[in-house]
């Protein structure tokens, strides 16, 4: 029986970061999450423990402060495409570096120039995989918590003996959005296009009449395609995020869709992929899918 090694990679993971880039009395804050991993002709540490060709992950952490330091963070793909692509030009025995950033956003205090409020659980979010020439970039969000309280339906589904869900006409729809989005390319202006695209998440869960999460996943995912040209595909992931109505009839009171018990778990979970059938070949392997 031959026994070998088989994909592996390395790296620092959530090296805190905040930077305060300072015009005047005007500041502005970056808060960042930076995980970075390393993949290459790596047998030797693992086979003989040889540590010739390691790049100790806290020279890792080090250059993601060094970098921020040297230049302005900038968009958070910028960031991370210039940290990946340091790593593989500079390491001959690295062929392949993936850096995942998570973005914590921050408010100006109204009328402050150096003061702000966490913008709450939300965070901007990429990974950036840089190998054998190529650079992929995959953006995204989390937590992007939304609800509507009516244009919701769900009803038509198989009954046994173990359903109890009443079918409902009218009903809340709640969920935390976590998407991702693969970018065609890289010259890119991430900004704007994240914020386009976490506008159109908002409005089509708004305006789509929903018979079901799954519809609404897909309405999510098709809007994001239609209208922004740079991206391939959408992945998302949207948890039911469950309300119930109370039964005030103990108490001789009619519930029109007015009380709810809002349960945190369990809760239904629905995810899929919207892809163009026109976006350019991923040649993503593995490592690069788990950005994802």
């Amino acid at each position: 029986m031959a026994i070998t090694l088989g994909p592996n990679q390395y790296g620092k993971a959530e090296v805190r970061l905040v930077t305060v880039r300072r015009e005047g009395t005007v500041h502005h804050l970056k808060d960042l999450t930076v995980s970075t991993s390393l993949r290459g002709d790596l047998a030797a540490t693992h086979l003989t423990g040889d540590n010739a060709d390691v790049v100790a992950t806290d020279t890792q952490k080090n250059t993601v402060y060094a970098f921020a330091k040297e230049a302005p963070v900038g968009e958070i793909e910028d960031f991370a495409l210039r940290l990946g692509r340091h790593f593989v030009d500079s390491f001959d025995h690295i062929s392949g570096a993936r850096v995942l950033i998570d973005e914590h956003g921050w408010n100006r205090i109204s009328g402050h120039d150096h003061a702000f409020s966490q913008a709450g659980s939300e965070k901007r979010t990429t990974a950036v995989t840089v190998q054998d020439g190529q650079a992929w970039v995959v953006s995204g969000l989390d937590d992007l918590v939304v609800l509507k309280s009516t244009g919701s339906e769900f009803h038509g589904f198989p009954r046994d003996k173990y359903t109890t869900l009443a079918e409902t006409n009218d009903r809340i729809l709640a969920t935390a959005v976590t998407a991702r989005w693969r970018y065609q390319g890289d010259g890119i202006d991430w900004a704007t296009s994240h914020a386009e695209v976490r506008r159109i998440l908002l409005e089509t869960f708004a305006d789509k009449h929903s018979l079901s999460l799954q519809q609404t996943l897909y309405a999510m995912g098709e809007a994001v395609l239609k209208e922004r040209g740079e991206v391939a595909e959408v992945r998302l992931s949207l948890p039911n995020k469950h309300h119930f109505l109370v039964d005030l009839s103990p108490f001789g009171l009619k519930n029109d869709n007015e009380v709810f018990y809002a349960a945190d778990r369990p809760y239904g979970l629905i995810e899929g992929v919207v892809l163009r059938d026109d976006a350019e070949d991923a040649g993503l392997a593995w490592h690069t899918l788990a950005a994802f």
